[in-house]
């Protein structure tokens, strides 16, 4: 698949990828089917990922004899010359990716020497949702298990396996092709995001998924075909096309700046609690709004109350060069016009060199010193401080 095309993937209006959106607020699919999709870079650096993987995947995992050997390392290799997102970061994150689907296949051929593997394979669950298909990354089948896995190339957004309607929708797709062909009692689910050093999978019965889909996906794949059902706010919206204008969402958040407090003058902590979980999603949806209203603004749309004016701009050289060779001639000192040279940023470093490679070079040099205190949901993974007092005594934050 080329790159185009893995950009161009045909998405049915009950996608896989939105699944967690139409199952929660089942209007939103005919609400949003006209509107645009706005691709951003992110988007399209995950496509190069994507395209990478399936190269290096199919080198590894189908039989090759020299002739198309010989097609997939120029395939490779005019990848590298020409895809702009290519770099030592992305080749180190896929060949994650790639080891850990390898180390799946081996273990599905342990099972049985006639494991299935599929890559890139268009998965259709139209069973359970109006013309729903999608497109699995990889798919093995081996014995009674079948194994789905995600390349998920951001890492702005971790992203579980456990109960993920995406990841599960494609599962049924796979188990509705090939259940006549294999005894699969078996699901497992597995979602890869290599930056973020995450391996996540799931498992479930056949029973259990087919359940899941009779129940929850069908009920909703029905309402949302035929734009029914209620509009519904919640996590679901952070990819939703209408999430700044959404009448719903704004009623949601609304309701949360109703909120109603006891009588005392000062809040109890259990009120701030309870507040701290309304000013995440105002905060979100406020920049929502503010980003919705600026690109109405841009395209000439009037806000009422609000206008689009110029901005601060900074000055800038046009000439560095001249502008160097000015200061050289005037005998200006040169620490009076020229920054010093500094080492990038950690993070900048491993893009541009790698990850593995630059721990090499910088082994016993890199020091990670704890993280400043900050106030998370009790759901979050990561464990409790005592207090700042006792965990942080000789820190200093400031």
């Amino acid at each position: 698949m080329t790159q185009q095309a893995h950009a161009e993937r045909a998405h049915a209006l009950l996608s896989a990828s939105g699944a967690s959106r139409w199952i929660n607020c089942p209007p939103s699919a005919r609400l949003t089917e006209h509107i645009p999709e706005n691709r951003s870079e992110y988007a399209n650096e995950g496509t190069a990922a994507h395209e990478l993987s399936e190269i290096l995947l199919s080198r590894s995992l189908y039989p090759c004899n020299s002739k198309e050997r010989k097609r997939m390392a120029d395939l490779l290799e005019q990848f590298k010359a020409t895809n702009p997102y290519y770099g030592p970061e992305m080749e180190n994150a896929v060949q994650d990716y790639v080891d850990v689907v390898n180390e799946r296949f081996m273990e599905a051929k342990s099972r049985s020497s006639a494991a299935l593997v599929l890559l890139e394979e268009r998965l259709d669950y139209s069973e359970w949702v109006p013309d729903g298909y999608g497109t699995g990354d990889v798919v093995l089948i081996s014995d009674v298990v079948l194994e789905v896995i995600d390349l998920k190339y951001g890492k702005g957004v971790p992203v579980s396996a456990v109960g993920n309607p995406q990841i599960r929708l494609y599962a049924l797709g796979a188990w509705s092709a090939y259940g006549y062909l294999y005894d699969i009692q078996e699901v497992r689910m597995t979602i890869v995001q290599p930056r973020l050093d995450s391996v996540s999978s799931d498992t479930m019965s056949i029973e259990e998924l087919t359940e899941w889909a009779e129940s929850v996906v069908k009920p909703a794949a029905t309402l949302a075909d035929a734009g029914e059902g209620e509009f519904k706010a919640g996590d679901h919206c952070r990819w939703c096309k209408v999430k700044a204008n959404c009448r719903a969402r704004a009623d949601e958040n609304m309701k949360a700046l109703a909120h109603e407090f006891k009588d005392p003058a000062l809040l109890d902590n259990e009120e701030i609690g309870s507040i701290l979980y309304i000013t995440e999603q105002l905060k979100a949806w406020a920049k929502d709004v503010e980003d919705y209203a600026f690109e109405q603004a841009k395209k000439g749309n009037k806000i009422p109350q609000w206008k689009l004016v110029e901005g601060r701009s900074n000055r800038v050289i046009t000439d560095k060069a001249a502008a160097r060779f000015s200061f050289e001639i005037a005998d200006v000192d040169m620490d009076k016009y020229l920054k010093p040279q500094e080492l990038l940023g950690i993070g900048d470093m491993e893009k541009n060199i790698g990850k593995k490679e630059l721990a090499k070079l910088l082994d016993g040099l890199i020091f990670k010193p704890q993280g400043k205190p900050v106030l998370v949901p009790e759901t979050d993974k990561r464990p409790e401080l005592n207090s700042i007092d006792g965990d942080f005594a000789d820190e200093d934050f400031t």
